[in-house]
This record gives structure tokens, sequence and C-alpha cells, in this order.
């Protein structure tokens, strides 16, 4: 009796068979229309792409390192490389072939991450234990949070609706929100939740972890990345109350640095910098243009000394610790934003370190291969200053955004799910992060032989 192997759409095998295939037709198909135009443009097409890139990468460096002429070198050089590569295309008649070229490779991409894409991988969201109703859940609220959110959705009165007890952070008051969470457990609240930022929610949900209460996360803040990966409606901040009446609870990580809770991550170095100065708040992007050069190349920002486990990580320019690792380090790949999962027990490590625009350079060309950037794993990161500017001790952190002076060294480890996160049971899930890049598994895919369980798939 033989075998019968189903070919149709509901054949995951044969689907990633053809998509690798397609692939790798691509490809081929964007460098045979190079070849093609070899003898007069296709080294062009490619050498000219790359100094464009590397031109277009010093500019940004000496606009954000630099002040005066230089800076507008900068801005001319970042701007005009770009422009003056588009324009050799046009003039030189080889836009056609670069498009068709860049369209190939597009495809190529496109396909190769899709046919490692595990079968039926869509929207993911991760089931976690059903959740009795709370009796007495307490939520705390910042209405300035995101802009007005609370009040926009009317999260007080659709919360108090399902039983909950609402406290008001007072915006015109400093509020002690820990403090406001431990007197909300001594009077007997039996779930704690936050609408509000990452830092708030941070200060709240270390409350419930040490007291073993669910912690639910109302996605009223700016920019919500814990809601993120934690599956959560961001456009719709009141449907995270369905978690009062129909919820389920997950167990996440729960961060902490130097003491204090964090859920997202610790920033050390030139973003930590910008961050003090209170003016950064209304004008981000003028108080960083204006404080840059200073950090970068004038000496008013300290370098970073790190170990990762056992790895040192000496002079960093900028580091950021997360509450586990981001998919990938480069911010233009899909999914970057994002933790594929926060109960892997592991703390994500970014280091940069840029000496000037040669460095700049090769980032731009070599992205998370260049010798410029550290990207790692580690269970203990303790980070101390190297030639601290203020020479006190301490250097500048940002915890989920927000701006602290820390005594050095500072430490961060993970609480292994030590978080009880409630959420609805019905909610939008997580966008898996497509795989990293793999050709010979895609060849192996082609040729029609299973990937080994060894390479993930």
């Amino acid at each position: 009796m033989s075998t019968v192997t189903a070919r149709g759409p509901g054949d995951p095998a044969g689907t990633a068979r053809r998509l690798a295939r397609c692939a790798l037709a691509a490809a081929g198909g964007a460098v045979v229309v190079l070849l093609a135009a070899l003898g007069s443009v296709g080294f062009l097409i490619l050498l000219s792409g790359l100094a464009g890139l590397a031109a277009a990468a010093v500019g940004l460096w000496w606009f954000v390192a630099h002040r005066g002429l230089l800076r507008l070198l900068g801005a001319v050089l970042a701007v005009g490389s770009p422009a003056a590569v588009l324009a050799l295309y046009v003039l030189g008649g080889v836009w056609v072939v670069a498009l068709v070229s860049l369209a190939l490779w597009a495809v190529a991409l496109g396909c190769a991450r899709s046919a490692l894409r595990r079968p039926g991988e869509g929207p993911r969201t991760v089931r976690g234990v059903p959740a009795r109703r709370p009796l007495r859940p307490v939520l705390i609220m910042n209405p300035k949070s995101g802009g007005g959110k609370v009040g926009r959705f009317g999260l007080v009165e659709r919360a108090e609706k399902l039983g909950a007890r609402v406290i008001l952070i007072d915006p015109e008051r400093e509020n002690d929100v820990e403090a406001l969470a431990r007197g909300a457990v001594a009077e007997g609240a039996d779930l704690l939740g936050v609408a509000g930022g990452d830092g708030t929610q941070a200060l709240v949900a270390a409350v419930a972890a040490e007291h073993d209460l669910p912690f639910l996360v109302i996605s009223a803040g700016t920019r919500n990345h814990f809601a993120l990966d934690l599956g959560l409606d961001r456009t719709d901040p009141a449907a995270c109350l369905d978690a009062l009446t129909d919820g389920e609870e997950l167990r996440v990580d729960l961060g902490s640095v130097s003491g204090r809770p964090f859920v997202n991550t610790v920033s050390f170095g030139v973003y930590a910098d910008v961050v003090q100065h209170p003016e950064y708040r209304d004008a981000k992007a003028g108080t960083a243009i204006e404080l840059l050069p200073d950090l970068l190349q004038g000496g008013a920002g300290a370098r970073l000394d790190a170990r990762a486990d056992g790895k040192r990580l000496p002079a960093q320019q900028a580091l950021l610790v997360s509450n586990n690792p981001y998919a990938t380090p480069d911010p233009f790949a899909p999914g970057a934003a994002q933790r594929p999962r926060l109960d892997g027990g592991r703390l994500g490590v970014i280091g940069i370190r840029v000496e000037g625009a040669v460095q700049a350079a090769e980032l731009a060309v070599r992205g998370t291969q260049s010798e410029a950037l550290n990207v790692l794993t580690a269970r203990r990161v303790e980070v101390t200053g190297n030639g601290t500017a203020d020479g006190t001790g301490s250097i500048a952190v940002a915890v989920d955004g927000e701006a602290l002076n820390l005594p050095t060294p500072v430490v961060c480890v993970l609480r292994p799910r030590a978080l009880r996160v409630r959420v609805p049971r019905d909610r939008p899930g997580t966008t898996p992060p497509p795989p990293p890049l793999d050709w010979r598994r895609i060849l192996r895919l082609a040729l029609g032989n299973p990937p080994s369980a060894r390479s993930g798939a």
C-alpha cells in the first residue's frame, strides 16, 4: 500500500518548497539583470548604490555629532547622496535596470521569509490559564497618559460598571504610584491594574508580583510597548477591561535594574543622557539635535563599560537592556520593535560604539554584522561609567522611558515568570517576527529536503 502525500493548498511543506524556489529564482533574476548590463552599468549600479549609502551615513554622523559648517555639510550629504545616486541612474539611463533588480530582490526576500515561517504561522495568541473574575479589582489611571486616553475612551465609567474601583492620579501633584498600589493591597484588592505609560505599569506590576496578585495592563499610554508584546489591542484601551469578566492569566518575566522594576527596557548612554533634560518632553527632536554633539564628541556623555554575563562590552556610547530580547536590532527589519516572548528568562542586550564617520559608514553598509554593534543575551548585565561625566559615581539611566540617575555599578536582572498578567481571552495577539534569513535552508527547502529540527523550522 503506497503512501499518498497531499500537494494541494493544505500542503505546508509543498508551499514552503514553492516559496523557496521562487526566492532563489527571484534572487538569481536580480543577479542576471545586473550581469546582463555588466559591460556598461552593472558594476556602476552596485558600487554607486553602496557608495551613496555610505556617504549618507557619513553625512548623518556629521549632522548629529557636530555643529556649524560640518553639520550643514552633513545635512547636505545625508540628503544629497541618495538624490545624487538616483539622478545618476536616471541620467545614465540605468534606472530601469536598477528598479527591476531591486524589485526582484524584494520578491526574493519576501518569498524567502515566507518559506522559513512555520506552517500556518500567522497572528499568534498565547493561551494562558483560565482566570476567575476578581472580586475587588483596583485600577490606577493616569488621565494625562497617551494624550488623555482615559477620558477619550471612557475608561473610568467602563471599569466601574464592571465592578472595579478606580484611583485617578492627580496630574497637578506628585503621586507615589507604588504607595497607591500598596494601599489598595492593604484594603483587600485581589487584582491591580494600570491605565498609563510603561513606567507606571512597571511600578504597580512590582507590587502585584510581590503579593502574587494578577496584574491588568490597560493600553492607555503613548506607545504601549508592553501591551503590544502581550498581544493586547492598542487601538482600543477599553477592550483590555474585558479581562475582568472574560480573562486568562499569563506568567511573564519582570525586570529589575538596581532594585527598580521594568517591563520593557533600560537605556544607558546617549539616549539616557538626552531624556534627563526637562525640555526633551516638549521638544524631543530639537533637544536631541542640540545635545548630541557634546554627548558624542564633546566629552559630556559618559562612555559605558558593561559586562553581560562573561562578555565585556567596553566604552559603549549607548546600551539597551530589554526584558527578553527584541526580534532584531535592525530598526528597518519587519517586527524589529517586538519581543517574540516575555517568559524566556534572558535579557536582551544591544550595545553601540561608533567612533567616527568611517564606523558610521561601516555600520550603514554591514548592518548587524558591523563591529560597531554588539547584540547578545544574558542573565545579568552590570554597567559602570567609564570616566563618568559628573564624577559622582552615578550614571544616567532611562527606565521604561523614565529619566533616573543610579549609582554604579547598575545591575540588570530578570525575575523569571514573576508576574501574573491578566489579559482578555479574546485579543488580537502578536505577529511572530520573520525568521532570520538563511539561504542554505532556502536551498535545502527548494531541493525538497526537509530542514532539520536543529534549524528551528
